[in-house]
């Protein structure tokens, strides 16, 4: 196939589990309507909330959400991501945040969890401490080949503001770069859509970047504005701020094209920089 539809969907989510689990699943059946081959859901796509209910619900949270990837690939014959969701960690009190992607048969395709912990105080007064709860990934992620789409590299938010691990990606082949986050709305303003096409023309790759929108509780609010974007660093769709998706064709020929034209990959002095 040298190309196919892909969805990068759009929620907001919060400490409603089975309500976000309910929403996700309208979206993903309307992309699998419109015929959407490949669905990305957004980071804390199943919570948002308390650190502490967070982790108290963490092994409930870990079997829901992969049951759920599982159970929606198959109903709706999609490869499914699962952006971001909690699992226990090995020392009992934090957890890992891992991204799943799922086959049409159910099939766990690969995975990975978040490397790069947000440890942030913005501006707006907002704080963010995400490694006094989460463990950080100790392993890069894989580059996945999924049959009859395209190469697939995962990472998870904070880590577009890494290019280094989107050049390991490209290194390893990846075609398309799955960028799921929940950004925040102080920093998305500006930095979002930028870093996003930095990463699609740097790498000539397609980025498929689902996203929380709104506001989830307290002062916890996201930016939106989920994007599919081309290898040339256009915006192909953008869900603005509302839920729904970013809907856009990707096209493999286009890849291959672009990277002949523009083949800064080609060029890269590595040596200088061993």
């Amino acid at each position: 196939m040298t190309d196919f539809l892909s969805a990068a969907l759009q929620l907001t989510s919060t400490s409603n589990v089975e309500a976000n689990l309910s929403a996700a699943e309208e979206q993903i059946e309307i992309a699998a309507r419109r015929g959407a081959d490949l669905v990305g859901l957004p980071e804390n796509f199943a919570f948002i909330g308390n650190d502490e209910d967070r982790l108290e619900m963490a092994s409930e949270l870990a079997e829901k959400s992969s049951r759920f990837l599982v159970t929606m690939a198959r109903r709706y014959q999609i490869v499914l991501l699962g952006g971001g969701y909690p699992v226990p960690a090995e020392d009992g009190k934090r957890t890992l945040n891992r991204s799943e992607l799922v086959g049409r048969d159910g099939q766990l395709l690969g995975r990975y969890d978040k490397i790069h912990l947000f440890d942030v105080d913005l501006p707006d007064g907002n704080k963010y401490r995400e490694s006094e709860t989460i463990v950080s990934g100790n392993l890069l992620p894989s580059v996945i080949d999924v049959p009859g789409l395209c190469r697939v590299g995962l990472s998870i938010c904070y880590d577009v503001r890494f290019p280094e691990l989107y050049r390991h990606l490209v290194d390893n082949g990846a075609e398309l770069l799955m960028i799921p986050a929940a950004f925040t709305a102080f920093t998305g303003k500006d930095h979002w859509q930028v870093l996003l096409q930095a990463r699609a023309i740097e790498n000539t790759a397609y980025v498929v970047a689902p996203a929380q929108t709104g506001e989830h509780y307290r002062r916890r609010q996201s930016h939106g504005h989920a994007m599919i974007i081309d290898p040339w660093g256009t915006v192909l769709a953008d869900a603005g701020v509302q839920e729904g998706a970013a809907i856009a064709p990707v096209d493999n020929s286009r890849v291959k094209s672009i990277r002949e034209q523009m083949p800064s990959i080609k060029h890269r002095k590595q040596e200088l920089f061993s």
